[in-house]
């Protein structure tokens, strides 16, 4: 294989801050990716998406709940999958509006991700799901339906639910085996379905095979399952893609500033100092030094429309600035 990217499109770079979430919202928004990864393949990436599904799975959720009087409502990690195939087929037509006749190998995988029951997260819910909520409809959500709420960044109150780390992608050799085969593979879809080993699993000695699994409520960052998916793949780039054009230090304050380059022990000192909030940028920074500490070579952190420009470093005036670049090794002149 050829240089490997893994990106991870975040479920609020499909639904944008301000945007109600409407089938044609997403599809400008998935198309927008799409227009990304063809520059990439252009240049002899080879590519794996991964996608969040934060805003529309609180959205189904919220669906299900309201329609719970005439059709039984669903579990969470049932709805996980549902995002997976609604935002797999998103892409998949995306990719091939933007690619014709290029666009013949690409494929969605239903993906599981096994996690831990043990897991604290469990017992701590941070990962925001669904719309933003001013603080009384976040009162009264939590009375009435006994959600957990919590204020998201300084952009309002949202939903959270747990949010385990990923130990094992269960459809691994799967999706290495599409990528060899020449295929844009879109997999790990809102992190992958979250299930637990009900049988012995990887790890244990005992062969996978012979493993059984159920699922479990909670919601993978999409931001963890692509850095363990890519590092399984040995892949040389993370790109994190989100709402946001670059990583911005001393955030909500008057030296707040972008940081285009950062290196690895910048990144960890950043976060050990609590430069990022949980939910939000610190699970992408973590995600991101996890994968240098693996072996990766670049990791990136922009939107749709900077991804090519700022893994090549090729950005230009037009573009304006770049997104932000984590490295094993600060170049000279980054800043």
């Amino acid at each position: 294989m050829g240089r490997i990217v893994v990106l991870a499109l975040g479920g609020n770079a499909l639904t944008n801050v301000g945007q109600a979430g409407t089938y044609e919202e997403l599809e400008a928004n998935a198309t927008s990716m799409a227009r990304s990864v063809s520059s990439l393949m252009r240049t002899g990436w080879e590519v794996v998406i991964v996608h969040g599904n934060g805003p529309q799975v609180g959205n189904l959720a919220l669906q299900q709940e309201e329609g719970s009087d005439l059709v039984p409502p669903q579990p969470l990690f049932a709805l996980g999958a549902m995002t997976q195939g609604q935002i797999g087929s998103l892409l998949c037509l995306a990719l091939r509006k933007v690619m014709g006749q290029r666009a013949q190998r690409i494929v969605a995988i239903v993906t599981h991700a096994e996690v831990d029951p043990a897991d604290p997260a469990f017992d701590n819910p941070t990962k925001p799901i669904g719309p933003f909520l001013d603080p009384p409809e976040a009162e009264a959500f939590a009375a009435t339906r006994g959600w957990a709420v919590k204020e998201d960044a300084g952009r309002g109150w949202r939903r959270v639910v747990p949010s385990p780390e990923p130990v094992a992608i269960l459809e691994g050799p799967a999706i290495r085996a599409l990528l060899e085969s020449g295929f844009v593979v879109i997999a790990s879809g809102g992190g992958g379905i979250p299930v637990v080993a009900s049988a012995p699993g990887p790890g244990s000695g005992v062969s996978t095979e012979t493993s059984s699994y159920r699922g479990i409520d909670a919601v993978i960052d999409k931001d963890y399952a692509a850095q363990r998916l890519a590092s399984s793949l040995e892949a040389e780039a993370l790109v994190l893609v989100t709402s946001v054009e670059s990583v911005l230090l001393d955030y909500g304050t008057p030296s707040q500033r972008a940081i285009e380059e950062m290196s690895l022990e910048d990144a960890e000192q950043h976060l050990a100092e609590g430069q990022f909030p949980e939910g939000s940028m610190a699970p992408k920074i973590r995600a991101a030094t996890h994968f240098l500490r693996a072996g990766g070579e670049v990791a990136v952190i922009t939107t749709p429309a900077l991804v090519y420009a700022s893994l090549e470093g090729t950005v230009s005036q037009l573009e304006g600035r770049p997104g932000t670049r984590i490295v094993r090794m600060r170049s000279t002149g980054g800043h």
